[in-house]
């Protein structure tokens, strides 16, 4: 994975934040916070059977984009509760390093 794909993560989230804190009118992120958690998480987990659909499937295209699609969701739901991505990574770091 190339180091700007990345970026564009941090980026994405960053955009996020935005539109949770200032809402615009058109935007889906906006949209999707006023609906509520509930909705956010709904559509999280509706990503993540799709992912595993389209995993089992073997259809990388499909794969890759049902992957991205979750991704964007789980950034709405996860700065939705204050919750950023460095949090989640700096998770997985403990659990590696941990004996």
């Amino acid at each position: 994975m190339h180091e700007s794909n990345l970026a564009f993560v941090a980026e994405l989230e960053t955009i996020v934040q935005d539109r949770l804190a200032r809402p615009r009118e058109g935007s889906y992120t906006a949209k999707l916070a006023a609906a509520g958690i509930k909705r956010i998480a709904q559509k999280v987990g509706e990503e993540g059977v799709e992912l595993a659909l389209a995993a089992v499937s073997g259809d990388r295209d499909e794969t890759i984009n049902e992957a991205a699609d979750l991704l964007y969701h789980l950034l709405v739901l996860l700065n939705s509760r204050d919750i950023r991505l460095g949090d989640v990574s700096a998770l997985l770091e403990a659990r590696h390093r941990k004996p």
